[in-house]
């Protein structure tokens, strides 16, 4: 017997889901829906399917800097792996330099990587920070993540203007309050 491919088995099964639900998968309106979920599906989890060693390749350099350094506003988009609704909102990340610095366009890339993924805002902001301090080994890291939950706001408890605050603090930033404080300082939070 024919397998059907990855691709086609998610797409059986979004028109499975479709039937179940109550709706008519050969309605004209959603005759390519699933394949369009299908697809969606892909785009939305891609971080499982990306090689965090490949992004960083060749970004980190030497360099004698010792001043925190801060991406922030850092647009990030998700899935609750509890409800499989998004949730979105803005990443804010620093560190601090201990010999090398990092291409400052992969701190984006990883929060992307990680928050491509089936996730929860907790683990996604511990995964940044995490994965920085492994890879660039600097003195701290800061990660701070401000998001809007549909899974909070659509069902349960419809609360559409609550918004999650996470944060994981790393080496200095956890041990030295004045660190602390500068990061929260230059992201506008007190």
């Amino acid at each position: 017997m024919h397998e059907l491919t990855e691709e086609l088995k998610i797409q059986s099964i979004v028109k499975d889901l479709i039937s179940l639900l109550g709706e008519n998968p050969s309605r004209e309106g959603l005759l390519k829906t699933p394949k369009r979920v299908e697809a969606s599906l892909k785009f939305l989890t891609r971080g499982y399917r990306q090689d965090i060693e490949k992004v960083l390749n060749g970004a980190i350099y030497e360099e004698n800097y010792d001043e925190m350094v801060v991406v922030k506003d850092i647009d990030l988009f998700s899935l609750c792996e509890h409800h499989i609704l998004p949730f979105y909102g803005k990443a804010h990340v620093a560190y601090l330099p201990d010999g090398k610095i990092i291409g400052l366009s992969k701190i984006p890339r990883v929060v992307d990587i990680f928050s491509r993924r089936l996730q929860v805002q907790e683990r996604l902001t511990s995964q940044i920070a995490d994965c920085l301090m492994q890879h660039l080994r600097p003195k701290g890291v800061a990660v701070v993540i401000e998001a809007f939950h549909l899974c909070m706001a659509m069902r349960g408890v419809e609360k559409k203007d609550s918004f999650c605050v996470t944060s994981s603090m790393l080496g200095m930033f956890r041990s030295d309050p004045r660190s602390r404080a500068e990061f929260f300082s230059l992201i506008g939070k007190k």
